[in-house]
């Protein structure tokens, strides 16, 4: 079992900055994709950005240019400098990892985190 924990989550105001961290434990062979979804209110549950090994990233439209995600494979983790943060980037936060291998040619499988609420003031 893998366990995904995530943090730094909050309230800021309109244009501020957060940065989430999201650390994956457990029995961890690999693990080919570590990223970010959110789930607004009343929304289905998106993308925000992923990266495969060291791939180049992948952003969501609505937040290239204001977010960044990095990836530490030596820790299993993941993070989101989000930046000129808007009131439409409120959200709960969701730590993702997928292909996650338990020892080698093992079948993958997918986590989340439990979530990390981001609200974003006008």
């Amino acid at each position: 079992q893998v366990q995904l924990v995530e943090s730094g989550g909050g309230l800021v105001q309109a244009g501020e900055s957060l940065r989430l961290s999201c650390t994956a434990s457990g029995s961890i062979f690999s693990i080919a994709v570590m990223g970010w979804y959110r789930q607004a209110s009343g929304n289905q549950r998106e993308l925000v950005a992923h990266v495969i090994d060291n791939d180049n990233p992948t952003y969501a439209d609505s937040v290239k240019g204001r977010f960044t995600i990095s990836r530490d494979n030596a820790k299993n983790a993941v993070y989101l400098q989000m930046n000129s943060l808007k009131p439409e980037d409120t959200a709960v936060y969701y730590c993702n990892a997928d292909g996650v291998r338990h020892w080698r040619n093992s079948p993958s499988s997918r986590y989340w985190g439990q979530g990390t609420q981001v609200t974003v003031s006008s």
